[in-house]
């Protein structure tokens, strides 16, 4: 995984849309929601968490998939490969797909969401389990749980 200004680089399934992330990433997560299930065609999606100003997106302008509410969901106009999230209650926080990067195998999840909604033979390396999402006064523990573990 990156640390410091190194850079990870990636993109969406057909490549027109190009992902930069500086650093490493605040927290690495695994979300078990039927939502993420559908979006993914899989068990749970796989997100890394960065702030805003460490990502760039070049390319192809990403469109906005999934669900049009609180949460936006931004996917290639082309392939509608899913790349990141943002939404309001995050902050200025961008959540990339760990998949869409170029070395997924280095962004292993710390947390799993939505554990009531898991497939019951779906498992994670995770270390913390949630039935939802952490309550917003837990992510600031996990944060520097994570930063300081090396994960």
């Amino acid at each position: 995984m990156t640390a410091g200004g190194n850079v990870t680089e990636g993109s969406c399934r057909c490549g027109q849309v190009r992902l930069k992330a500086r650093g490493r990433p605040m927290l690495t997560m695994a979300c078990h929601c039927t939502g993420c299930q559908k979006m993914t065609a899989s068990a749970f999606s796989l997100s890394s968490l960065y702030p805003q100003d460490a990502v760039e997106v070049g390319g192809l302008e990403p469109v906005i998939g999934g669900l049009h509410g609180e949460l936006h969901h931004y996917c290639c106009p082309y392939c509608m490969s899913w790349l990141f999230t943002r939404a309001e209650m995050m902050g200025p926080f961008v959540n990339l797909r760990a998949t869409m990067l170029d070395d997924a195998c280095d962004f292993r999840p710390f947390v799993e969401t939505y554990t009531s909604e898991m497939l019951p033979w779906a498992t994670t390396p995770a270390k913390h389990s949630f039935e939802k999402f952490p309550p917003m006064e837990a992510y600031a523990g996990l944060i520097a749980e994570f930063a300081g573990a090396g994960a």
